[in-house]
């Protein structure tokens, strides 16, 4: 009966597609069906966790898991902000080829002058809605026998642009909003999310609804996205944790200052943001929920579990949260801190001896390598940006050098400038769009891209300049324009509150959070209301 409803679903689902690409429905009685736990985390820098690198974040359950991970450490998000990045994930294509080049809600053309920014472009316009032409990740798994869950942040589309729209079974939580409309303590003000006690952390909720989910189809083969709304502004923590970090950064030595200008918004340069990493740990302790509930339900031989980011962490603009240091700029910038993410994949059969691979990989390789493992056959036609890294994982199998490429036709919230960049090899180079300029760096020799040496290699500059055009062109990009009502004097002026208002703002709030004393309400937004 589930063979004969499965074809059905198939037959009706080609028909409705025409000539789309489909994934070959696999005999379930030849081949065991390996599980799919893929965790994204919102705004999660490259830095922000332990086994990257960071000394004042503590994750012990995520570091645990890269210890028997592969580590790619060159992973690449598909864009600096999320929707694009997210979009990516779920068709395996490039941000310009799919259409969502912006964060959804972002304002393009004309809109653009209502934010006041007094910026020279009007970005360009974008998709508002995961295409439904496209046959997400999810839809394929679904079609191939496989339960799908999502939980958490969708930020995809209006209501008829939902996970249940786009191959879901069960949606908790996902829906239009890219950022926890009732914070992080219940309630939560998410339609798509009952309030069940007064207090309930957010990411500890999401994690014990897929722990639930795992538990009730725990026999069937299944692909679980837990897709947590932190560490996305507002950033929030209880007091215990607020303490706990307070007091670390004491102990660490507190910097005389945290922040500098960058070219357009002050960014961070210090990890010791005692909220935010009380966010980052209660990430970690909603992680090791589900982990353990794999262990305990004896599913954690038999689960691939995959971890990322979706874009770097906010060092400007928003909650000026984190540090990407050594990586240059943060979320919504050009460089690699905005687009640098923890990578890893846990094969728990896998025999390979090596867990940490160097070579590039990007968002849009999630898709052939989960249907790769899964024995589905390959979407050429779908995931055209991404290729499976099953044979990196597990026959070293290295690829020869491709291009990657990042389209982002905006101004970011957080400071970055439109602009198109391509990776091929160890060469960068950005094309901006303010002025037709190019930067391009070699990132095995300068990993914080301090040095611009585009004028130093012309050849190689044109070379990728053009690759990146011709790329762009192939896909149908669409760019920003020129604002003709654009003044010098006025963006001026607006730099200079910046640099004299906004930055001394941010030096005082970051001291305010680190004194004894600190409170930021009575019930430390509502983590303090919690009822058994």
């Amino acid at each position: 009966m589930k063979n004969l409803m499965l074809m059905l679903l198939l037959t009706q689902y080609l028909f409705s597609c025409k000539n789309k690409d489909i994934g070959k429905v696999v005999d379930f009685n030849e081949v065991k069906k390996p599980n799919i736990l893929f965790i994204l985390v919102d705004d999660l820098g490259v830095k922000d966790l332990g086994f990257t690198g960071s000394t004042f974040y503590e994750t012990p359950n995520i570091d645990t898991l890269a210890a028997k991970s592969t580590i790619f450490t060159q992973g690449y998000a598909g864009s600096r902000v999320c929707s694009p990045s997210r979009a990516t994930l779920l068709t395996g294509k490039f941000t310009a080829r799919h259409g969502i080049t912006d964060w959804i809600g972002a304002k393009s053309g004309e809109d653009w002058r209502k934010n006041n920014r007094e910026d020279k472009l009007l970005p360009a316009h974008y998709l508002h809605n995961l295409p439904k032409e496209d046959i997400t990740l999810a839809e394929t798994m679904q079609l191939n026998g496989y339960k799908t869950f999502f939980a958490g942040k969708w930020h995809l589309g209006k209501e008829g642009s939902y996970p249940e729209n786009h191959g879901f079974d069960i949606n908790t939580g996902g829906w239009a909003s890219g950022s926890p409309k009732g914070g992080y303590f219940s309630p939560f003000k998410n339609p798509k999310l009952e309030n069940k006690k007064e207090g309930e952390n957010l990411s500890m909720r999401l994690a014990n609804e897929t722990s639930n989910f795992i538990k009730q189809y725990k026999e069937t083969p299944f692909f679980a996205f837990l897709s947590f709304y932190a560490v996305h502004g507002p950033i929030q923590t209880n007091q215990e944790k607020w303490q706990k970090y307070r007091n670390k950064a004491e102990n660490q030595g507190i910097k005389e200052s945290g922040f500098k200008m960058e070219r357009k918004l002050p960014i961070r340069e210090t990890q010791d943001n005692p909220i935010y990493a009380g966010l980052v740990e209660s990430i970690d302790d909603a992680v090791g929920i589900v982990l353990n509930s794999l262990k305990e339900l004896n599913l954690d031989k038999n689960t691939i579990v995959i971890f990322t980011s979706d874009n770097g962490g906010v060092a400007s603009g928003d909650a000026f949260s984190t540090s990407n240091l050594p990586y240059k700029g943060g979320k919504g910038y050009q460089w690699e801190g905005g687009i640098r993410e923890p990578y890893l994949i846990y094969i728990p059969w896998s025999t390979s001896t090596i867990k940490t691979i160097d070579y590039p990989v990007t968002g849009a390789d999630f898709y052939p390598t989960i249907l790769d493992y899964a024995n589905i056959n390959l979407l050429q036609n779908q995931h055209k940006d991404g290729i499976s890294l099953k044979p990196i994982i597990e026959e070293n199998k290295i690829p020869k050098k491709r291009p990657l490429f990042w389209h982002y036709p905006h101004y970011g919230n957080q400071g970055g400038d439109p602009s198109s960049m391509i990776r091929e090899g160890d060469w960068k180079l950005i094309h901006y769009y303010e002025n037709s300029s190019n930067e391009l760096y070699n990132l095995k020799e300068d990993e914080s891209e301090q040095h611009n040496i585009a004028t130093k290699f012309p050849e190689i500059t044109t070379k990728l300049y053009q690759k990146l055009q011709n790329w762009l062109v192939s896909v149908d990009a669409k760019y920003p324009q020129k604002d003709n009502q654009f003044t010098i004097e006025k963006r001026k002026k607006y730099d200079a509150r910046i640099a004299n208002k906004l930055l001394p703002k941010l030096e005082k709030e970051r001291v305010e959070m680190l004194t004894k004393d600190f409170q930021p309400n009575q019930d430390w937004w509502g983590s303090k209301q919690t009822k058994d």
